[in-house]
C-alpha cells in the first residue's frame, strides 16, 4: 500500500546533509543514497512530505545510544548551545532546504493549501521546523528571519536546556517530570510564536514545560512526534493527563517510530514488530480521539522497526494498519488528514510571508 500519502510530523534529513553524512545530491537526496530518506524511497514508500527540523548538534558531543541495551539508562545530555555557533548552523540548514525548494524536489510549504498543491504536483511538502529554539535570540530577530524563509513550527527545547526551558533527558524509565519548566523568555517565546501563528511543538519539552504552554498558549497542543508513557514508560512519552490535556485543546500527536519510545521496555531494537506502533495508535486514539492522532517518524534522526527501516518501508505500516481493521477513512486521517485540520487551526489557510 503506497496510498494514502504520508505527511509526516519530523525528520532529521537537514542534519545529516549539513554534517555531510548525505550528500544533497543525485548521489544522495535527489536520488537513491540518502539514509532513511532520499527521492527514490520517497517514491517507493507514498511518502508526500512533513515537517524538516533544524536542528544544532553540540560539537564533538554525541548521546551514546548503546547504553539505551540496558534495562535501566540515564543518558547525559550535552550542555547548552550558544547563540552564536547555533545560528550559524541553524541558518546553514534553513539553507540547505531553500536550495533544495530551488532543486524542485520540495516545495517550502507555508499553509495547508500549499501543502495540498504540493502534493499534487509529486512534490514533496516540507515544513521548516525548529527542533530546539538556541538559534533564537531573546529579542526574536532571528525568529523573524526565518519566518519570512518559511518557518511554521518550533520546539522550544530539543532535550538539552535553552534559554526558554528544559527537555526530558534520555531516561528510562521515567515520567517527564523532570525539572523546572518555561523561562520568561520561553513564555514571550510562546505568545511571539502564537502572534505568528507558528506552531509550538511539544515534543521533547519536560512536563513542567509542557502545563506552561498549555497555560500561555491560545493553539492547539501539538506534539509532532511522541508516544504514550501508558505503553512505554519513558521520560519522553506523554501521560494520559498530558494526552488529554491536547486533546481538549483540539490538537494532535504524531507517533514516533523510534523503537526506544514504542516499547515497554525502553530498548533500543530494530527488532520491534510494527504491531507495537499499532499498539500505540491504538492506545493514542483511545485517549485523544481518531481525529488527533498523526505520524510523526522521526526518520534520519532515530532506530525505527527493521521491517519499516526507512520511508519506502512506509507500505509495510499502512498494511498493518488495514489489518488491524483500520478502515480507508481512518487510515487517510492517520496519514495526512489530521495534520492538515490540525496545521488548519493553528496557521489557517491563505500563505503568509
Amino acid at each position: 500500500m503506497t496510498a494514502p500519502l504520508i505527511f509526516d510530523g519530523h525528520n532529521d534529513l537537514l542534519l545529516r546533509i549539513h554534517s555531510g553524512a548525505v550528500s544533497a545530491g543525485p548521489d544522495g537526496f535527489l536520488g537513491s543514497g540518502g539514509n532513511q530518506i532520499d527521492m527514490e524511497k520517497a517514491r517507493a514508500g507514498g511518502f508526500g512530505g512533513g515537517f524538516f527540523a533544524i536542528y544544532v548538534p553540540n560539537e564533538n558531543t554525541s548521546l551514546d545510544e548503546t547504553e539505551m541495551d540496558k534495562p535501566a539508562y540515564d543518558l547525559p545530555l550535552p550542555e547548552m548551545v550558544d547563540w552564536p555557533a547555533a545560528s550559524r548552523v541553524a541558518l546553514s540548514q534553513a539553507s540547505i532546504l531553500i536550495k533544495l525548494e530551488r532543486e524542485g524536489a520540495l516545495a517550502i510549504c507555508r499553509s495547508t493549501d500549499e501543502i495540498r498543491a504540493a502534493m499534487a504536483e509529486g512534490k514533496l511538502a516540507a515544513v521548516m521546523h525548529m527542533e530546539g529554539a538556541e538559534a533564537i535570540d531573546p529579542d526574536f530577530h532571528m525568529l523573524d528571519v526565518l519566518y519570512a524563509a518559511g518557518l511554521r513550527s518550533l520546539g522550544p527545547v530539543w532535550s538539552r536546556e535553552t534559554i526558554f526551558g528544559h527537555g526530558v533527558p534520555f531516561r528510562y524509565p521515567s515520567t517527564g517530570d523532570t525539572g523546572p519548566g518555561l523561562t520568561a523568555d520561553g513564555i514571550r517565546l510562546i505568545r511571539k510564536c502564537n502572534d505568528l501563528r507558528v506552531l509550538v511543538d511539544l515534543s521533547h519539552l519536560n512536563e513542567a514545560g509542557f502545563w506552561d504552554v498549555a497555560k500561555h498558549s491560545d493553539a492547539p497542543l501539538v506534539a509532532t512526534h511522541s508516544n504514550a508513557h501508558a505503553i512505554s514508560p519513558h521520560s519522553r512519552n506523554l501521560t494520559d493527563r498530558q494526552l488529554h490535556a491536547i486533546r481538549d485543546s483540539d490538537g494532535m500527536v504524531g507517533l514516533n517510530f523510534a523503537v526506544a519510545f514504542l516499547r515497554e521496555d525502553g530498548q533500543m531494537d530494530e527488532n520491534t514488530p510494527i504491531d507495537q506502533m499499532i499498539k500505540q495508535l491504538d492506545y493514542l486514539m483511545e485517549q485523544l480521539g481518531e481525529d488527533r492522532v498523526g505520524l510523526g517518524s522521526d526518520f534520519d534522526g532515530a532506530t525505527v522497526p527493521a521491517k519499516i527501516s526507512t520511508i519506502a518501508g512506509l507500505p509495510h505500516l499502512r498494511s498493518a494498519m488495514q489489518a488491524r481493521g483500520y478502515d480507508a477513512e481512518l487510515i487517510t486521517k492517520l496519514c495526512h488528514g489530521n495534520w492538515m485540520r490540525v496545521l488548519d487551526k493553528t496557521w489557517g489557510h491563505t500563505s503568509a510571508a
